[in-house]
């Protein structure tokens, strides 16, 4: 069975406040997950890691990426690859946003597996 051509507008996605400084509106699809996130200056992504390969690209912004052993500071116009199972923590720099897309599906997101990212606490 092919799959079904779509159009998905972004303003027309549900908007989802995840915390004070972070939200995002999601699409899942056959086999990738693509959000568009929204992360104010201070905000932060506790660290986390999942099975997804993911990309960041930074549309606004910059965000640094912690992955314990080394740190990398992604601006607007730049994109960072993640890989399955790779430790990492985000904080906003500035106000930012990134439009990230994970490969497969996030399953967690789906069954709201997400804790993580819901009104996470700022970390030194």
């Amino acid at each position: 069975m092919a799959a079904e051509i779509r159009i998905h507008r972004w303003d027309q996605i549900q908007h989802e406040e995840l915390g004070p400084k972070i939200a995002r509106r999601v699409v899942h699809v056959e086999r990738m997950t693509i959000a568009r996130i929204y992360v104010k200056k201070g905000g932060v992504v506790p660290t986390h890691q999942h099975e997804h390969e993911q990309v960041s690209y930074v549309l606004e912004g910059r965000l640094l990426f912690d992955f314990g052993d080394r740190e990398e500071i992604v601006s607007g116009g730049e994109m960072m690859q993640i890989p399955s199972q790779q430790p990492h923590r985000v904080e906003a720099l500035e106000d930012s946003v990134a439009l990230d897309i994970f490969q497969p599906v996030r399953d967690d997101w789906l069954r709201g597996d997400d804790a993580y990212l819901r009104n996470p606490s700022p970390s030194p």
